[in-house]
C-alpha cells in the first residue's frame, strides 16, 4: 500500500529518515533522547571512552542515548558565566509571535458531533467536554464524558469480541491494520486539520499534522509486518516441549495530547495483530482526531475489538483500575506513570509504561557549528519544545553557538499552524502553559539572562503562544535545568570534560552509574524512533517496550507446552 503523503511509497524510507535527521526529537512520546553526542564523522574509533562516562551518569529518568562519534576532552572545568547585575537580560529577540488567526482556514473539518464508540456503535453521555483550539483559546468542539457504566458497556463488548478475533490467523489480523492504515491515508487531508485545531500542530513542513498521521501509518503497516514467533524447545522420540504466545486479553491504551494520532496507532498496532481487544482512551485536551479515526476503522474491525472512550480526568483511574482489563499501555508523565502503576498493581495488570525525561544534548568542540544549530533547534524545540530538552555546549564553541542560535531562532516564526509559514504553534493546554510559565518567572527570580525570547504573557487571552526561549548557562541546581519544562525553554549549558557533564547532570553524585542505563543508544544520528525497533525507558522513564518486535511480543503472555509421546498410563 502505498503511503500518501506527498511522497511515493518508493520514498518512504527517505522520507522517514529526513523527518527523523531534521526534527531531532518527538517525545513523550517520541523521542526521549538521554545524550546527544555531536562531533565529525571521523572518528569511529574513538567512541567508547567519552560515551561510557556520560552515559553512566545514572539518571533517574533515563530513556535513551544518542553517542556520535567522538573522543575524551581533558580541558578544565568551564568558566560560568554570571549575570553580575543579577538582572534579568534578554541578549537576542526571536522571530515576533505571529498571533493573527486566518480568516479562512485552508480546510476546516467537518464532524461537529462526537461520540464514544462501544462494540462498533457510537455512544453519547449526558455529560460533556469542551475541546479548545489553542491558538484561539476557542471552543471548537464538545466530546462526551464516559460513565463507569460505559467503561462496563466497552469492556464487555472488548471481552465478547475477544474469542473470534484471537482465533483469527495472524494473517487474517494483520490484514485489518493495512485496512486501517488505508482508512487513514484516505482520510488524511481531513484529519490533519482536525489535529491542527485540537493540538495546536503547524501545516508547515516541519512536524506537522500531516506528518504526524503520516507515521501513524506507518505504525501500522510495518506492525502487519510482523509475526507473534512459536518456538520449539525440545523435539525428540520421548517429549516435545514448545513456547507460542497468546493473547493477553482485553487491553486498555492511555494516549497522551502532544502526540494523539502516532500514539493511538502505536497502542493499536501491537494490540490488535497479537489477538487481543482494545479500549482507548485519548487525552481530553486532544480528543478529536481520535474519536474520528475510530469511528471511521469500524468498516473494516469487527464490533468490540477497538472501543474508544473520551473522559475527564475519573476516567483513567477506572480504567486503570477496572478488573475486566488485563493490559495497560500508558504514555505520559512519571508522576502519572506511578500512579497508574500503583492502580493497575491490585490486579497485577500487564504494563508498558511510556513515561517522561529531561534529556540532554551533548555538543563536542569540532561540529559544524553552522550546520548543527538548526538541528539543535529542531531537536529541543520539535512540537513547540512539548519534547524535552538541555543543550550541553564545549566551551570552546559556546558562544559561536550560542549566537548562531539566536540568529537562527530570530527565523522561525511562531503562530497559528494553520498559517502555512509557522513554524512553531501555540502550548497545548493552559495547564501546561503556566507550568511553563513557572520556569520563566523562576528564571527571572534568578536573574537568568535570555539567549532569545523570555517574554510571557502570564495571562494570555489570543492564544497559549510562547516565543522560542534559550536560558544562558543557568546553574546546574536550576529549576530550568533539573526539571522538564515540556515546553519551548530550553537551558543552554556550557561544560570543558566528561566529568563535568556527568557532575552537572545528575540529582545527586551518589546516583553516578557503574554501567550504560538507557533504554536506546544511537550513533551519530537524532534518536530514530521507527516501528522496526524497541523503544522504551530505563528507571522512571519507563517500564517496557513500544515499537518492533518486542513491542508486539508486550501484548502476549507466554504459553508453554509440554508433550509427553510416550504417557505410562496408557
Amino acid at each position: 500500500m502505498p503511503i500518501n503523503l506527498s511522497y511515493s511509497a518508493g520514498e518512504y524510507s527517505t522520507v522517514w529518515r529526513q523527518w527523523l535527521c531534521h526534527n531531532g526529537k518527538w517525545r513523550q512520546n517520541f523521542v526521549k533522547l538521554h545524550a546527544l553526542i555531536f562531533t565529525p564523522p571521523n572518528r569511529q574509533s574513538e567512541l567508547a571512552h567519552l560515551g561510557t562516562a556520560i552515559l553512566s551518569s545514572g539518571l533517574e529518568r533515563n530513556e535513551s542515548v544518542s553517542i556520535p562519534n567522538t573522543r575524551v576532552h581533558n580541558a578544565k572545568s568551564p568558566r560560568r558565566l554570571r549575570n553580575s547585575s543579577g538582572l534579568y537580560k534578554t541578549w537576542f529577540e526571536p522571530a515576533p509571535l505571529s498571533q493573527k488567526h486566518p480568516t479562512s482556514y485552508p480546510k476546516q473539518h467537518t464532524m461537529s458531533h462526537y461520540t464514544h464508540i462501544i462494540n462498533g456503535k457510537p455512544a453519547s453521555s449526558s455529560s460533556t467536554l469542551d475541546v479548545q483550539n489553542p491558538a484561539t483559546q476557542r471552543k471548537i468542539a464538545e466530546v462526551p464524558v464516559a460513565t463507569k457504566d460505559q467503561l462496563d458497556e466497552a469492556v464487555a463488548a472488548a471481552r465478547a469480541a475477544l474469542p473470534a478475533w484471537s482465533a483469527k490467523s495472524q494473517d487474517e489480523r494483520a490484514q485489518v491494520l493495512e485496512q486501517i492504515a488505508g482508512i487513514i491515508q484516505k482520510n488524511i487531508s481531513e484529519y490533519k486539520y482536525i489535529l491542527v485545531s485540537e493540538q495546536g500542530k503547524t501545516v508547515s513542513r516541519l512536524a506537522n499534522a500531516e506528518m504526524e498521521i503520516g507515521v501513524a501509518i506507518a505504525m501500522l503497516l510495518e506492525t502487519a509486518k510482523l509475526r507473534v514467533p512459536e518456538k520449539v524447545i525440545i523435539d525428540n522420540e520421548q517429549v516435545r516441549i514448545t513456547e507460542r504466545r497468546v493473547p493477553i486479553g482485553v487491553c486498555a491504551g492511555i494516549a497522551p495530547w502532544n502526540f494523539p494520532v502516532m500514539q493511538a496507532a502505536t497502542k493499536i498496532g501491537p494490540a490488535l495483530l497479537a489477538g487481543n481487544t482494545l479500549v482507548l482512551k485519548p487525552s481530553p485536551f486532544t480528543p478529536l482526531t481520535t474519536l474520528r479515526l475510530v469511528k471511521d476503522i469500524q468498516k473494516v474491525v469487527p464490533p468490540g475489538v477497538i472501543n474508544v472512550l473520551s473522559g475527564d480526568d475519573n476516567l483513567g483511574p477506572w480504567i486503570t483500575a477496572h478488573p475486566g482489563i488485563d493490559k495497560v499501555s500508558f504514555t505520559g508523565s512519571t508522576d502519572t506513570g506511578k500512579r497508574v502503576m500503583a492502580s493497575a498493581s491490585t490486579g497485577l495488570k500487564r504494563l508498558t509504561l511510556e513515561l517522561g525525561g529531561n534529556d540532554p544534548a551533548i555538543i563536542l568542540p569540532d561540529v559544524d557549528i553552522v550546520k548543527i544549530v538548526p538541528e539543535m533547534f529542531w531537536a529541543a524545540l520539535i512540537n513547540n519544545g512539548q519534547t524535552s530538552k538541555r543543550l550541553y555546549v564545549h566551551e570552546e564553541i559556546y558562544d559561536q553557538f550560542r549566537d548562531e542560535l539566536a540568529k537562527f531562532a530570530k527565523t522561525v516564526k511562531t503562530g497559528d499552524g494553520t498559517d502555512p509559514e509557522s513554524q512553531l504553534g501555540p502550548v497545548q493546554n493552559l495547564m501546561q502553559y503556566k507550568k511553563v510559565l513557572s520556569f520563566f518567572e523562576d528564571a527571572k527570580a534568578n536573574g537568568y539572562k535570555f539567549v532569545t525570547g523570555g517574554d510571557v504573557n502570564p495571562n494570555p487571552t489570543d492564544g497559549l503562544f510562547i516565543p522560542a526561549s534559550f536560558v544562558d548557562n543557568p546553574p546546574e541546581d536550576s529549576k530550568i535545568v533539573r526539571e522538564e519544562p515540556f515546553g519551548p525553554i530550553v537551558p543552554l549549558l556550557k561544560w570543558s570534560d566528561e566529568t563535568d557533564v556527568i557532575k552537572r547532570d545528575l540529582v545527586t553524585v551518589e546516583r553516578i552509574a557503574k554501567q550504560i542505563e538507557a533504554g536506546v543508544v544511537c550513533m551519530n544520528e537524532f534518536n530514530p524512533v521507527t516501528p522496526f525497533a524497541a523503544f522504551g525507558g530505563h528507571k522512571e522513564s519507563g517500564i517496557g517496550v513500544e515499537n518492533g518486535l518486542n513491542g508486539l511480543l508486550s501484548y502476549s503472555n507466554i504459553q508453554t507446552l509440554t508433550l509427553k509421546k510416550q504417557p505410562t498410563f496408557v
